[in-house]
């Protein structure tokens, strides 16, 4: 009986595939992915840049970390990931030829790619949404539910966040820089879309930005997530949401008018400049 479940239990152990990789670049990064014959890698529909000849890839549903997983254990990680706004499907790039190969994964706006061995991350790595970008067969891809009400509410990523968890390396891309910082027992106050992700015991929770003036004047928003505990946290010093933002408050609006700074000032620029 005993070694029964000592059977068990090493099936259940997570052997992620041991890749090399390089990063490539600087604002507009790629990570190349060298495999061995036999190992896979696995990542979001979409984000493959190149490969070479010998790698083979399969639309999968489910990220291959448990390989006696059925149909319908299958469909109930299709599910959450929908639950995500991601794809139903991941796909699966493996080296089917003979001698090493390598595939490529780029992020699909300006920052940096950042790699994380999870095997020194407590074996898990909770990050926004869409943050991932690819990790070695093996490691598990889930969702996460923030711990509290208000979190999911004006966290600015709802109540779900994606969590990797495994022993191998995976790969997330933020935008702009990535700051990584590192925390004991103390507390960081982060503007709520520049989270990229953390690790770790940290406990995640939103607070109100001052007082009711700095609320509304002061510009950093109504509510600031709050970061305590102990581990490390990754940072984005542009998140793609304000990056649209700007994009949108520049871009010629209806009848040919460009919308101006915010104020007063923008309109009186335009003037100016001959807008």
């Amino acid at each position: 009986m005993q070694l029964r479940f000592m059977i068990a239990d090493l099936e259940n152990v997570m052997n992620s595939h041991e890749v090399d990789y390089e990063i490539l670049g600087d604002d507009l990064q790629v990570v190349e992915i060298e495999l061995d014959p036999g190992e896979t890698v696995i990542a979001e529909a979409g984000a493959m840049n190149y490969m070479e000849e010998g790698i083979t890839f399969e639309a999968k549903m489910g990220d291959g970390s448990n390989p006696s997983e059925g149909l319908m254990g299958k469909l109930m990680s299709a599910g959450k990931r929908a639950l995500t706004g991601e794809s139903l499907f991941m796909t699966h790039f493996t080296n089917s030829g003979a001698g090493k190969k390598r595939v490529s994964f780029s992020a699909p706006y300006p920052g940096k790619i950042q790699a994380l061995d999870l095997s020194q991350n407590g074996g898990q790595f909770v990050c926004q949404k869409d943050a991932f970008l690819c990790a070695a067969k093996g490691t598990k891809v889930s969702i996460a539910f923030t711990k509290r009400m208000g979190a999911g509410f004006f966290g600015g990523e709802g109540f779900i966040l994606q969590k990797l968890e495994g022993d191998g390396l995976a790969f997330v891309h933020a935008g702009g820089t990535i700051v990584k910082k590192e925390i004991n027992g103390e507390a960081l106050r982060v503007d709520t879309g520049c989270i990229v992700g953390f690790s770790g015991d940290i406990d995640y929770s939103i607070e109100r930005a001052g007082n009711m003036k700095s609320m509304l004047l002061g510009g950093e928003g109504l509510f600031l997530a709050t970061l305590r505990g102990t581990g490390t946290v990754y940072l984005q010093s542009l998140p793609f949401s304000r990056l649209c933002d700007r994009i949108l408050a520049h871009a010629p609006q209806a009848g040919g008018k460009r919308q101006g700074e915010g104020s007063v000032l923008g309109v009186v620029g335009d003037l100016i400049g001959g807008r």
